[in-house]
């Protein structure tokens, strides 16, 4: 007659419950920081219309811009803010990357600093936060 080892079993199905556990939270922890940048950012988000408003009084609509002058694309973010908004994941700076990019951390900027960031453009655009 043979006798299991009960308690290498129940370590066995121990550490594999715990593997679960913790691969359940992780997933947890990841997506609720996501969960709140979606959250901030849909509430405050502005129509396409105002964003092309915002590059029309900034770039002349231009969202390839250098002008040379310490800001970069139709938004004119300076290179400090593009990567602290994370712009960039996209591009290095700000000109570089497409619109539908540069809007995505638009509205990040947004969300944080309100239509302050483009002080005389966002009024003219009829933005608010």
């Amino acid at each position: 007659m043979t006798f299991r080892n009960e308690t290498a079993a129940t370590t066995t199905a121990t550490k594999r419950r715990n593997r679960v556990r913790m691969a359940l939270m992780a997933g947890a922890l990841t997506a609720l920081p996501v969960a709140g940048l979606v959250t901030a950012n849909s509430a405050s988000a502005a129509p396409a219309s105002v964003w092309d408003k915002v590059a029309q009084c900034e770039a002349t609509g231009n969202w390839a811009i250098n002008s040379g002058n310490g800001f970069y694309g139709g938004l004119q973010f300076t290179s400090s803010t593009w990567a602290a908004f994370g712009g960039t994941a996209y591009a290095s700076q700000a000109h570089q990357a497409t619109k539908a990019q540069q809007i995505a951390i638009a509205e990040k900027v947004l969300a944080a600093q309100g239509p302050g960031a483009w002080p005389i453009c966002s009024v003219k655009a009829g933005m608010s936060k």
